[in-house]
């Protein structure tokens, strides 16, 4: 079987508001879990107790991406800033 090779090159990636995207989604899973927290029994009952610990492991998972996405684009932007600051 002949190995795949790509017609054309891959584009190149999109920068958005990455710490933006991340913070909305850490606070999404927090909210999520501080809704649930007060069904801890009837998701107990029912064999859904995942759902609870699912949003807690998406808000602290969130929490760690924040940090890395922040320092991520500091070191972008202070890499950017280095060639102008040289070229003076």
């Amino acid at each position: 079987m002949a190995k795949w090779t790509p017609k054309h090159e891959a584009p190149e990636p999109l920068e958005g508001p990455v710490v933006a995207t991340i913070t909305g989604g850490t606070i999404v899973w927090s909210v999520l879990f501080l809704v649930q927290l007060p069904f801890y029994g009837w998701f107990d009952d029912h064999g859904h107790l995942w759902w609870l610990w699912t949003c807690l492991a998406g808000g602290g998972l969130g929490l760690i991406g924040i940090w890395y996405v922040r320092k991520r684009d500091a070191a972008i932007k202070r890499a950017a800033a280095l060639p102008s600051a040289s070229a003076e």
